[in-house]
C-alpha cells in the first residue's frame, strides 16, 4: 500500500486529535516499519490497520467512524494535492465515474505496482449506483471518500452504502439527487 495513504492517516490524527495521540497509537501498534513511511513508498496495509485499532482504544471512538472520517480526510487531502482531477469534474458524480478510468489510470503510470480498488459506476434516470471492491478491508475507507466528495462539491444528494460484505472489501454505495 503505498506511503501516501499512511502519511495522510498521521497528518489527520495529528489535525482531529494531537501529535501527541499521534506518537501513542504510533507506540501501541508497534509497527514494523516503525512508521517510518514516505508518500512514495510501500508499505504493508496491516500497518494501517493497527494504527487505526491503536486509535480506536486510545481515543474510545469506534473504528468504522474513524476509518470514514479519515476518507473523508483523505479526499480533500488528495484534492489539494491534485487538483486537476477535482477541478475538470462538473459535480460528485462525473468525478466518481472518472475514478476508476481516468484517475487511477495515471495513478498507475505512475506506480505500477499500485494495488487499487475497482471501482464500477451506473447512473440511471434517479442516480448513481457505486461499486467498490478491494483486496482489503477499506470500504469505510470508500464512504468517507464520497462522502468527503459530495462536500467538496456541495451536491445535494442523499448517500447511503446499500451493501457491504462482512470482511469490509466490498460494499454497494447510492446516492441520489436530492429534490
Amino acid at each position: 500500500m503505498k506511503g501516501v495513504i499512511f502519511t495522510n492517516f498521521l497528518e489527520m490524527v495529528d489535525d482531529a486529535f494531537s501529535p501527541e495521540i499521534t506518537e501513542q497509537i504510533i507506540d501501541k501498534a508497534n509497527l514494523p516499519s516503525g512508521a517510518a513511511y514516505t508518500s512514495v513508498g510501500a508499505y504493508d496495509h496491516g500497518e494501517i490497520l493497527a494504527l487505526v485499532a491503536a486509535l480506536s482504544e486510545t481515543t474510545g471512538k469506534e473504528v468504522p467512524m474513524l476509518v470514514r472520517a479519515f476518507g473523508e480526510y483523505l479526499f480533500h487531502s488528495l484534492g489539494k494535492a491534485h487538483p486537476e482531477y477535482v477541478e475538470n469534474a462538473a459535480d460528485s458524480f462525473e468525478l466518481l465515474q472518472k475514478v476508476h478510468a481516468h484517475i487511477h489510470a495515471e495513478v498507475r503510470k505512475l506506480y505500477p505496482d499500485a494495488e487499487l480498488p475497482t471501482i464500477d459506476c451506473e447512473e440511471d434516470e434517479t442516480g448513481l449506483t457505486v461499486h467498490y471492491h478491494s483486496e482489503r478491508p477499506f470500504a469505510d475507507v470508500a464512504e468517507g471518500l464520497i462522502a468527503g466528495c459530495i462536500d467538496h462539491f456541495g451536491d445535494a444528494i442523499v448517500f447511503r452504502r446499500t451493501q457491504s460484505s462482512e470482511d469490509g472489501c466490498s460494499a454497494v454505495f447510492r446516492l441520489e439527487r436530492a429534490a
